[in-house]
């Protein structure tokens, strides 16, 4: 969407007299003419701070919001997530004018919810010639299948969402409508906590509106919506997953209210209604708030390609077991077409003239516009009436004259799917983007809720603007934000978003509702985190040695050198490394291998690839980590980027790099473990923890203790194996000056009270594992159960002098190989079975597209 801004002479919010830089010392032009009395304070408060001050604290911000993890971007494969950038200088708006902005928001969403029950339902409009009929038709969001579908309460668009921008004459304008779903609310509350954090003081010298309300009558009405269970419903928010740019707001939304975040492979239909398939069994849904296009909500009646919704959904939602808001189908009135109609539609339902006029909009299915926007089509902005992939808007001054033909052409071919939009003179408001004030064009979005009979509006919403000068403003996702501050006469009362229960009432605790897919992310974000501390401590010991050892003039520091080496290849599975072919090579000279190890996020077993799991795993579940681990997990991913040359492995740079990743990884770890309650989520994290530190020592010990090296080189590999578990000190407590394998497997094998050890982590398997949720009880279910016991038993009888037996040609110790190997087979079918008992199936979806086009031919 793009609207043409000017700067407007009149007063209100975005006076020019904000656009006037302020120098280095606080100092500004005397301002010309009055300002509202707000806006003279702003203005003072921006004088008083500076630019240094203001680009100081925006800093602060922009650090804020990039560990709470505010982008625009999926946290997966690649490495192009951008923050959210924060603009410090808040759109402020009187009081009065917003009473008049929310009372024309209110009228123009119940009018909407009339056009959708029409459009769905008797179709007067179409029928009486106040809706072309193309127009609805036409529409990629018109869904025929959800034609009656029941509604409970009879409303269609629970929540609803309007762009806007100000006039030359102080007055707002619609620029857009959403409900499919609108987006943007949890940025609004984001920008709002990091704004109240970065300038405490100038929030606390205006008094605005808090954005609570919204929230809890968004609560209070979803609740409502269960027509069978108000009084404890079971509420989930549905999210296309972590890849979708908005994710990070499904996330934050779900958090906030406090309902679980699930996918559409997380729930099911059966005997007429939705079930979450959580690890504790099914549990069925009543209300749904998704986050996804109307015709991804469900492949079997709607689009059969999509890999997102829940086949049957809309079955259940005419059977009136599910409620989803809003209701499938209102994505159709995302049209610009409508806006042209609009008026005449609301004196028809309302008898009253639109108190927000919207945009001046020609639709070209009509002759007579059709003919005024040909004629004006270098002065027009062209769009269609939904977005079509490679046909975005036609905006004036950025075609040559060839590709003004083409557009020609195809509103000549089909007039019915485009309008033209004036290019309004709106007006600019005062921004800090670069190291000064300056004018830039500016879109609020706002957001209403369904409240009793009618709407709510956040006192608030989300206003974006453009990086770079100029009057054109080009509505995108990511960009420019800021605050947006809705004053109040008198002072807010604190609001919580807690609903109100009966005296008598008793709330269940839900501690057996996790999702499948959120504990299967949960087992593999403790699974990477701890994959991740362990390459970086075997990592460590490298670094060391080579810092020791640069002239490899003792040849069994080459040799324990070239062991740590390929026991790193081993213990990353990163083939072949320096064990496979061109490993002389790579002995000779390691740099260029560990360098790859280190950052190559492409590689497999790479460091950079561990952490890019585990910080996608913690993405995906980040509704229930702590809020602080969220920090930790950015953290590591910001910092963990190093661009070392291979000339610097040795210089001890790398080095303290992996040393401040180590404690992050530790505070990761102690941070949940002191937050999280003793629940399945914990359980499934800590699970993952256990199993692959266990893997890991496992791996270590084969890669260095199995082999046997002579008795000037023992001590020296015993040390720096025990340094690598960070055992070195609790074993030099122990067992004094002595270095013996017997005594190192001793400690690290058998002692079930040290964290380190193999059994503990065993142990701690055991008692995890018998704590899950078992829904029904069978042979099958009890097949984690066993395999660890087993593991155990095995444990318990090994004897560590035994496995310090060295074969008879005196080249390693079999027994001790034999053992690690049988354990390290128990373990990974303990993680199969896992795998395969609780968590949501591997399978991928089919596609019903082409049988369904099979069937139509």
């Amino acid at each position: 969407m793009s609207i043409k801004f000017e700067q407007r002479q009149s007063q209100g919010i975005g006076s020019q007299a904000y656009a006037r830089e302020l120098s280095q010392d606080g100092e500004s032009s005397s301002l010309q003419g009055t300002l509202p009395r707000h806006e003279q304070q702003l203005m003072q408060t921006l004088q008083k701070l500076g630019t240094k001050k203001l680009a100081s604290r925006r800093k602060e911000a922009q650090r804020l919001l990039r560990e709470n993890g505010a982008t625009h971007n999926f946290f997966g494969p690649t490495d192009d997530s951008h923050s959210w950038q924060f603009d410090p200088i808040p759109l402020v708006i009187g009081s009065e004018e917003w009473t008049r902005v929310e009372a024309g928001l209110i009228q123009r969403a119940q009018l909407l919810n009339l056009i959708l029950a029409d459009v769905y339902g008797p179709q007067t409009l179409i029928k009486k010639g106040l809706l072309p009929p193309e127009l609805i038709y036409a529409h990629k969001g018109f869904l025929w299948p959800c034609v009656g579908l029941p509604t409970s309460g009879g409303r269609h668009m629970n929540l609803y969402s309007a762009n806007l921008a100000q006039g030359k004459d102080g007055r707002f304008w619609v620029l857009e409508d959403h409900a499919q779903p609108p987006y943007g609310s949890g940025y609004a509350v984001e920008n709002r906590i990091v704004m109240t954090r970065s300038f405490p003081r100038l929030f606390q010298d205006f008094q605005v509106h808090r954005l609570a309300m919204y929230f809890r009558a968004l609560k209070n009405q979803l609740s409502l919506l269960a027509r069978n269970n108000q009084a404890d419903p079971r509420i989930v928010v549905l999210t296309p997953g972590p890849e979708h740019r908005l994710y990070f707001e499904h996330a934050y939304l779900a958090s906030y209210l406090g309902y679980p975040l699930v996918q559409g492979g997380d729930l099911i239909v059966r005997d007429g209604c939705v079930w979450l398939k959580s690890v504790g069994g099914l549990r069925q849904i009543d209300v749904l708030l998704h986050r996804l296009e109307d015709e991804l909500c469900d492949p079997l009646e709607l689009r059969g390609d999509s890999l997102f919704g829940v086949p049957g959904l809309l079955e259940v939602v005419r059977r009136g077991n599910v409620v989803t808001a809003n209701s499938i189908g209102c994505g159709v009135i995302k049209n610009p077409a409508l806006l042209a109609f609009l008026p005449g539609i609301s004196r028809y339902f309302l008898g009253e003239e639109l108190l927000l006029p919207s945009v001046a909009t020609w639709w070209c299915g009509q002759p007579r516009e059709r003919r005024f926007v040909l004629d004006n089509i270098n002065e027009l902005i062209i769009k269609p009436i939904y977005p079509i992939p490679g046909f975005p808007e036609m905006i004036p001054g950025r075609l040559d004259k060839g590709q003004i033909c083409v557009w020609r052409d195809r509103i000549l071919a089909n007039p019915h799917l485009y309008v033209g939009q004036e290019m309004s003179s709106l007006s600019m408001v005062p921004a800090f983007v670069t190291d000064k004030v300056e004018q830039r064009p500016c879109v609020l979005s706002t957001y209403l809720t369904a409240h009793e009979q009618s709407y709510i509006a956040m006192s608030g919403g989300l206003s974006r603007i453009n990086e770079n000068e100029g009057s054109l403003l080009v509505v995108k996702d990511g960009g420019w934000s800021k605050d947006t501050w809705v004053l109040t006469p008198e002072l807010d009362k604190q609001v919580n978003l807690w609903l109100e229960a009966q005296p008598d009432q008793f709330i269940e605790a839900r501690t057996k509702s996790l999702p499948s897919r959120t504990a299967e992310n949960l087992f593999w974000a403790g699974r990477y985190s701890e994959r991740s501390e362990a390459t970086a401590r075997l990592f460590r010991s490298i670094l060391v040695k080579l810092r020791e050892y640069k002239e490899f003039r003792d040849p069994d520091d080459q040799l324990g050198l070239n062991n740590l080496l390929q026991a790193l290849t081993h213990v990353t599975s990163s083939y072949p490394g320096f064990v496979g072919a061109g490993a002389e090579t790579k002995l000779a000279d390691p740099r260029v291998e560990l360098m790859s190890l280190a950052s190559d996020s492409g590689r497999s077993g790479s460091l950079r690839s561990s952490l890019r799991g585990f910080g996608y795993s913690a993405y995906t579940v980040r509704d229930i980590l702590p809020e602080d681990a969220w920090r930790i997990v950015d953290n590591i991913q910001q910092n963990w980027n190093p661009k070392f040359s291979v000339s610097l492995i040795g210089s001890g740079r790398l080095q303290e790099s992996v040393n401040q990743l180590l404690l992050q990884l530790s505070a990761f770890s102690g941070l949940n473990n002191d937050n999280m309650a003793r629940e399945t989520d914990w359980r499934m994290l800590k699970i993952g923890r256990s199993l692959e530190r266990a893997l890991a020592l496992i791996a270590l010990l084969r890669a260095t203790l199995v082999p046997y090296y002579k008795p000037s080189m023992q001590a020296q590999i015993f040390e720096t194996v025990l340094s690598t578990c960070n055992s070195l000190i609790t074993y030099r407590r122990r067992y004094r000056s002595f270095m013996q394998l017997p005594t190192i497997l001793e400690l690290l094998l058998l002692d079930e009270n040290y964290p380190r050890a193999l059994k503990c982590q065993l142990t701690q398997l055991s008692q995890l594992v018998v704590a899950l949720p078992h829904d029904q009880p069978s042979e099958r279910a009890l097949d984690d159960e066993r395999l660890i016991n087993e593991a155990l038993a095995e444990l318990n009888t090994i004897d560590p002098k035994k496995l310090a037996q060295s074969a008879d040609d005196g080249q390693s110790y079999p027994f001790l190989d034999t053992f690690l190997s049988a354990q390290k087979k128990q373990l990974e079918k303990l993680s199969e079975t896992l795998i395969q008992l609780y968590f949501s199936p591997s399978q991928v979806p089919q596609r019903l597209g082409s049988v369904q086009q099979e069937k139509a031919s």
